[in-house]
């Protein structure tokens, strides 16, 4: 399991180097919200696990039944609700000669990658603090 490196780069008010395994991203808060824009925000980071993971499931579902898709697009949309509830509206688009019946599949498969499926659980997440103090010379 690779493990995921969030830290302070220092170079604005937010933005973070992301480090997962020999991958290096910049996240950042959008300028309305304090931030540069110099990267995706953290919100936009769970959009595009969501979004990749489907799209991968998709196409590895297509590949191993042999169905005809020339390409796989999902769109996703993050917002609340007056109640405060988080959605996300997803849209996938599917380019091939797929009949109505393998395109319901494909939608029951969508609803069942990885990421969505965590994401509709209870997540338990565990935190630890560890302070470090400052080197004096």
């Amino acid at each position: 399991m690779k493990k995921v490196v969030i830290t302070g780069n220092g170079k604005g008010r937010y933005q973070q180097e992301v480090n997962i395994g020999q991958h290096q991203l910049l996240a950042d808060e959008p300028e309305s919200l304090g931030g540069d824009d110099a990267g995706p925000s953290p919100m936009d980071f769970v959009l595009t696990g969501l979004g990749a993971c489907t799209a991968i499931t998709l196409r590895m579902y297509a590949e191993r039944k042999g169905l005809d898709i020339e390409r796989i697009s999902v769109t996703l949309k993050h917002q609340r609700s007056p109640e405060g509830r988080h959605q996300v509206h997803r849209i996938v688009v599917v380019e091939g000669n797929l009949s109505e019946e393998q395109r319901t599949r494909l939608l029951e498969i969508a609803n069942r990658c990885p990421t969505h499926l965590a994401l509709q659980q209870p997540l338990e997440v565990n935190t630890r603090l560890e302070t470090v103090s400052p080197c004096s010379n």
